[in-house]
């Protein structure tokens, strides 16, 4: 059966029912249908005097282009905590319709270990992502109008973008303005995707809804003639975006095929953004249930860096311990390793440094404790199986094997079990780099304790814009390096990562409002583009009005 097929055929419980475990009272939710809905973000304030549960993150090692199932596995943790007794909930990002009509496919989990109602979560949920592309594009259509009667900011230079929640490779560089009017000066624009949009980074990291409109105000949109930065608020803009996002704000309830609580909000990537759902949600699950289990984009050089440095920091969050997942095909992948659905001992083996690095980074860096998810695929061979657990095992490595997919909760068992045992010491975060740090330092550091890089190349532009940024006050700001997600490098193709490389930043982009730097890497994108043979070509609705292709 197809995962669509497996989410169909389970009988869900009315989502009054799972907010109803939950403690949380009728009045507090809004349903979109019977099975999602809104938390009033009233909830927080009725729980805010309880004890937080004990934070698990899910991360994984470097992936390959189809991903390595980090969210399988952490609906099947979660499953499988509730199978052994214990009060679980789920605290996970909203899928970007890129990926589901690109390469990667949904985000909703696989198998037996999804959340549902997964066609809608797929595709527009209850409308977040659509109201960030909203906001996002109002505050263009503002400036824009600025300077269409007059131009008194005298803005010289916009550095705001437009955005649009799917891959269009088309839209990185466009020219607007074209009507040969004289009083529209045309100039050229880009696109971002929308969850690379600092609007989606800003209602993640916002604590409520006057915080919200704060940061929107705090946006930097272009600069004057004196290089002087002109924020959102002097467009008097940030009101009517609040507006915009006053029930995106509030998080979504869901729940897995077993019927475990799931809070889904927020959508961030972790190669262009931050890479993490919700701080609203996430503080809330810790509230609502013993064990929150959360996820961070990609691998851990990226998602779990900026959880940690960004979120974490930001929040007062706080993890308790790590999932790191791999898959034997990964492993493999990263080994060198061209038909991965072979077996190719030699090529597992050196596959398995990527794993260590990763291992070591949250351990010895991070100072917390972790284990190995091997998340289970029918392919993998029993001599595969074997040699992980060897390796692992050898090098005094938790693991566990995950068969999440095929079993749901009842294959998690183990790993959840060995989590509870785990998460009773009380383990102290440690930071990357200091905030005192200037932006260039925080940048050598991430790139040589995390990817491993023998130094960083910063081009003359970058240069220029550290320079500007730090003049401006905003020195103190945690960094957000986007990358490749495909290797510890700045190079997707370099996987083995076997000589000394270093990493090239050509450009620094400010996000004042959502408060951090982001550093641009190699090649990346904000705008993804589709596949040869994308996943869109696949996906129909037949006759009885049913969607088929969403995976």
């Amino acid at each position: 059966m197809t995962d669509i097929e497996i989410a169909r055929s389970t009988k869900l419980d009315k989502i009054n029912e799972i907010a109803r475990r939950l403690e949380i009272e009728e009045d507090d939710i809004e349903n979109y249908g019977k099975y999602k809905a809104k938390i009033s973000n009233n909830v927080y304030e009725k729980k805010k005097e309880k004890q937080n549960g004990k934070l698990i993150l899910v991360t994984a090692i470097n992936p390959t282009p189809l991903g390595e199932g980090k969210t399988t596995i952490s609906i099947a943790i979660a499953d499988g905590l509730s199978k052994i007794g214990k009060k679980s909930i789920l605290a996970l990002r909203e899928p970007s319709l890129g990926p589901v009509f690109g390469i990667k496919g949904g985000a909703t989990g696989g198998g037996r270990a999804q959340v549902a109602p997964m066609e809608d979560i797929n595709l527009h949920f209850t409308g977040d992502i659509h109201a960030v592309t909203a906001a996002n594009n109002l505050l263009s259509s503002l400036i824009d109008n600025h300077i269409y009667y007059g131009n008194e900011l005298d803005i010289q230079e916009v550095t705001w973008q437009r955005c649009l929640d799917l891959n269009d490779r088309q839209l990185r560089k466009v020219q607007t303005g074209l009507s040969n009017k004289k009083t529209i000066k045309p100039r050229v624009d880009s696109f971002n995707i929308s969850v690379a949009s600092e609007i989606m980074a800003i209602l993640c990291l916002a604590q409520n809804i006057v915080d919200l409109r704060e940061r929107l105000g705090n946006i930097i949109i272009g600069y004057n003639s004196k290089r002087e930065p002109i924020y959102a608020r002097d467009l008097k803009a940030q009101g009517a975006m609040t507006v915009l996002l006053k029930d995106a704000i509030k998080p979504n309830l869901v729940q897995t095929l077993e019927h475990t609580p799931a809070i889904i909000h927020g959508g961030p990537f972790a190669n262009i953004a931050h890479g993490c759902n919700s701080v609203i949600a996430t503080k809330l699950a810790l509230k609502l249930a013993d064990y929150t289990i959360t996820e961070a984009g990609f691998g851990a050089d990226l998602g779990a860096e900026k959880f940690f440095d960004i979120k974490c920091r930001k929040s007062g969050i706080r993890p308790s311990a790590v999932v790191i997942v791999a898959t034997i095909k990964a492993l493999k992948y990263h080994g060198g390793v061209e038909k991965i659905q072979e077996e190719n001992m030699p090529g597992l083996a050196r596959g398995m440094n990527n794993l260590y690095k990763h291992v070591k980074n949250i351990k010895e860096k991070f100072g917390l404790d972790i284990i190995v998810a091997i998340n289970k695929f029918n392919t993998d061979t029993v001599n595969e199986l074997n040699f992980v657990k060897k390796q692992l095992k050898d090098r005094e490595i938790e693991y566990s094997i995950v068969e999440g997919w095929e079993k749901g909760g009842e294959g998690a068992i183990d790993i959840a079990e060995k989590l509870v045992d785990l998460v009773e010491g009380n383990k102290k975060l440690n930071f990357i780099y200091d905030t005192e740090d200037d932006i260039k330092l925080k940048i050598k550091k991430i790139t040589k304790e995390i990817y491993g890089a023998s130094g960083v190349k910063f081009s003359e532009k970058a240069k220029e814009e550290i320079e500007r940024i730090e003049n401006m006050g905003f020195k103190e700001l945690p960094v957000c390096i986007a990358k490749t997600q495909y290797s510890f490098s700045d190079d997707s193709k370099n996987l083995e990562c076997k000589e000394p490389f270093a990493i090239s930043i050509r450009d620094i982009e400010l996000k004042a409002g959502a408060g951090f730097v982001v550093a641009l890497t190699g090649k990346i994108m904000t705008m993804p583009g589709l596949p040869r043979v994308p996943a869109a070509e696949s996906i129909d609705i037949d006759e009885n009005g049913e969607i088929v292709g969403i995976f």
